[in-house]
């Protein structure tokens, strides 16, 4: 079939398809998989019977209580969908994650409803990422429908621990030869293929001292006192990472946050334990054991402060940074040239200052990059924030884009 016959016969049967694929994501964000408390059978479970619908034959991947409990959720399923193409050709893994963060405060529409507004999808997840299941299940529905004449497999690995590192997710299935793709896709945004973003490291601080009344403190060793120092520090050292900015655009300077802190013991009593994890992104350029080592030096000066104060500092995460391996640009190449066709712009390689599943993916020696349904800019999506939306007309575009993409790459 020649390639403009190829193009119109996938946008002719998406096209079509819109109302279906719509009523499947919302089903999706109607079914909460919220991580923390990261409870996610039941919505793996339903995400697999949508599948199922479809026609998909779908690999239920359950991962044992002792991996989900050490990674801090309650329950995990791993879906796996393969359909094969003619004789040989590369296997094409599409990843995204079905976990959400909690939806917080500030909604304006239930988070778990799928409310359209305005030609809009609102509800938690809907951008980030249960979008792309939507979008890669329907991009592999169009060539499967369209018998297509192509060589290669595409498999479907929806997984649901990204909030909480992908150790019992995507490293699951590669660690444990579930998966051996040649090649991968992981969900990201419309108008942009990325093929490099930060890294992140998050360490737990523990400070300790003395409990002691407060009529006298002095007879007490003040564990907040000592954080207090510590955090001080911290913050001075972040004021000179904005001097240091990534080649890779998109990427920015690198950032520290301190995220969580807990301490105390009442209000007439001084504090004998503060806690507080720190999250500190890594641009590609970063080496981590540096950043840690450093990070480490700063926590343990700052906390002589205060005399008797003792610190302990542990590492929670270390996700490094996603940097282009051989073979990468083959599928951006094919992504950037389906994107510029269908979202009406030019549409390049870019990095960004998140941090992804996909660097599992290249952990174990298969290039990535990252596509899928969404606006501009995070912001635009409200991701990670209240009445978090997807435009309904980027999920289609980006459906068929993807689907032009593999399209190209089975040819």
């Amino acid at each position: 079939m020649p390639m403009n016959e190829r193009s119109a016969a996938i946008a002719g049967f998406l096209h079509a398809e819109q109302e279906r694929q719509t009523a499947f994501l919302r089903e999706l964000v109607r079914t909460p998989s919220d991580n923390p408390p990261g409870d996610c059978a039941a919505a793996g479970e339903r995400a697999a019977q949508l599948l199922q619908g479809l026609g998909f034959v779908v690999e239920r991947h359950f991962v044992p209580d002792d991996l989900v409990r050490a990674v801090g959720m309650i329950s995990a399923t791993n879906l796996v969908v393969r359909q094969s193409f003619g004789v040989g050709g590369p296997v094409i893994a599409l990843n995204a994650h079905g976990d959400v963060v909690p939806p917080g405060a500030g909604w304006t529409h239930d988070p778990y409803g799928g409310a359209i507004v305005d030609g809009w999808m609102v509800g938690r997840g809907v951008a980030v990422s249960k979008s792309d299941f939507a979008t890669y299940a329907w991009a592999l529905l169009a060539l499967r429908e369209l018998a297509l004449p192509l060589a290669g497999t595409v498999e479907l690995h929806f997984t649901y621990d990204e909030e909480s590192g992908g150790e019992i997710g995507p490293a699951y299935l590669l660690e444990r030869g579930i998966s051996r793709p040649d090649l991968a896709i992981g969900a990201g945004f419309s108008y942009a293929v990325v093929d490099a973003h930060n890294g992140c490291l998050h360490l737990e601080v523990e400070v300790t001292g003395r409990s002691a009344h407060a009529a006298k403190p002095a007879t007490g060793i003040d564990a907040l006192q000592a954080a207090t120092a510590i955090l001080t520090a911290l913050y001075a050292a972040r004021e000179g990472l904005a001097a240091v900015v990534s080649a890779i655009p998109g990427i920015g300077s690198p950032q520290l946050t301190i995220g969580l802190i807990a301490g105390g013991i009442n209000t007439n009593v001084v504090p004998d334990r503060v806690v507080f994890r720190l999250d500190r992104r890594l641009i590609p350029e970063e080496d981590a054991g540096e950043v840690e080592t450093g990070l480490r030096a700063i926590i343990a000066d700052a906390v002589g402060a205060v005399p008797g104060a003792m610190v302990r500092t542990s590492r929670i995460l270390l996700a490094k940074p996603l940097v282009p391996l051989p073979g990468a640009d083959r599928i951006a190449a094919a992504l950037c040239a389906a994107a510029t066709l269908v979202m009406g712009e030019t549409v390049k390689t870019a990095g960004m200052p998140l941090y992804t599943d996909a660097r599992h993916y290249a952990a174990a020696g298969v290039p990535v990059v990252l596509y899928g349904a969404g606006p501009h800019t995070i912001e635009e999506a409200n991701a990670h924030r209240a009445d978090e939306r997807l435009k309904l007309d980027d999920l289609f575009k980006a459906t068929e884009v993807v689907a032009l993409a593999l399209a190209a790459l089975l040819s």
